[in-house]
C-alpha cells in the first residue's frame, strides 16, 4: 500500500517539474519583454516597461524579419496543405504503380537531418542557378512541411467511413459534390491541424532557412544574429506575442468544439 502510495505521488510530482521545467524559457522570455533594457542587451532586469510592447518596430530589421516570416510561412502553409490533402487521398484511397516508394519518399525529408537537407537544397539551386530568396526558401519549407501535412491528412482519411460517400453518390450527387459536400468537411479538422502544424514548422526553421535565405532575413535569423550581442526586448516581445496568439487560438478552438458538442447533444 505505501508503494501504491508513493507511486501516486511521484508520477504528479514528476509531471510538475517537467512542466515547470518546460515553462521557465517561457516566462524567461515574457517576462523580459517588458524590460527597460537599453543597447543590444537584454540579460539584466533594468525595471518594467511598456514601451518596447507599444514601439516594438521602432528596433531596426525586427518587424520587417516577423513580415518575411510571416508571408513565407503563409505561403508554404497553403502549397504544402494543398498538395498534402490530395497525396494523402490519393495514398490513402487509390492503387497505382509506385504507391510504396511514394509513402517511402515522403518520410524522408522527416528522417534527413535539417543540415544535410538544407545545405543539398542549396547545392540543387546553386546549380539549378536560381537565386537564394524568397523562392528558394518557400521551395525548400514546402519540401519539408508536404511530409507533415500527408502524414497527418493521411489519418484522418483512413478513418473516414466511405458508406457517407457512397450514400452521396446514391443520391446522384455528382463527384464533386460529394467531396465539398461530405469529405471535405470531414477532412477539414485533419487539414486544419496539418496547417497549422505546417505554419508552426516555417515559421520557426532556422537551419534550413539559414541555407537559402540568401538577402531574405526571417524572425529566426534575426534571432541568430542576434544572440551573439544580446536579444534585444523586442524579440522578446514578438515570441512573446506568437505564444499567446498560439494559446488564445488553441483555447477558442477548444470552446468552438465544446459549444458545437452541447449542441449536438442537444439535438439528440
Amino acid at each position: 500500500m505505501k508503494q501504491l502510495k508513493l507511486g501516486k505521488l511521484v508520477l504528479p510530482l514528476y509531471s510538475l517539474i517537467a512542466l515547470v521545467y518546460l515553462l521557465i524559457p517561457i516566462v524567461y522570455t515574457i517576462v523580459f519583454s517588458f524590460n527597460n533594457s537599453e543597447g543590444r542587451t537584454n540579460t539584466t532586469w533594468q525595471g518594467f516597461t511598456l514601451d518596447k510592447w507599444l514601439h516594438v518596430c521602432d528596433r531596426p530589421g525586427i518587424c520587417e524579419a516577423v513580415g518575411n516570416s510571416l508571408f513565407i510561412g503563409i505561403i508554404s502553409t497553403l502549397v504544402s496543405t494543398v498538395l498534402g490533402t490530395a497525396i494523402a487521398i490519393a495514398l490513402v484511397r487509390y492503387r497505382f504503380k509506385a504507391r510504396s516508394l511514394v509513402s517511402l519518399s515522403l518520410f524522408l525529408p522527416m528522417a534527413t537531418p535539417e543540415v544535410v537537407m538544407g545545405a543539398g537544397l542549396a547545392s540543387l539551386f546553386f546549380n539549378a542557378g536560381v537565386g537564394y530568396g524568397y523562392t528558394t526558401i518557400i521551395l525548400a519549407h514546402v519540401m519539408f512541411c508536404l511530409s507533415f501535412v500527408v502524414v497527418t491528412v493521411k489519418a484522418r482519411v483512413q478513418t473516414l467511413d466511405p458508406v457517407l460517400e457512397e450514400a452521396g453518390r446514391d443520391l446522384y450527387a455528382s463527384p464533386t459534390a460529394v467531396f465539398w459536400k461530405i469529405t471535405f468537411p470531414l477532412l477539414l479538422p485533419g487539414i486544419v491541424s496539418a496547417a497549422l502544424l505546417a505554419f508552426a514548422l516555417s515559421f520557426d526553421d532556422f537551419i534550413i532557412t539559414y541555407f537559402n535565405a540568401g538577402p531574405v532575413n526571417t524572425f529566426p535569423l534575426l534571432i541568430y544574429i542576434a544572440a551573439a550581442k544580446g536579444v534585444p526586448a523586442e524579440a522578446n516581445v514578438i515570441a512573446s506575442a506568437v505564444f499567446l496568439l498560439a494559446i488564445l487560438t488553441v483555447i477558442g478552438t477548444q470552446i468552438g468544439s465544446s459549444i458545437r458538442h452541447k449542441r449536438l447533444m442537444a439535438i439528440k
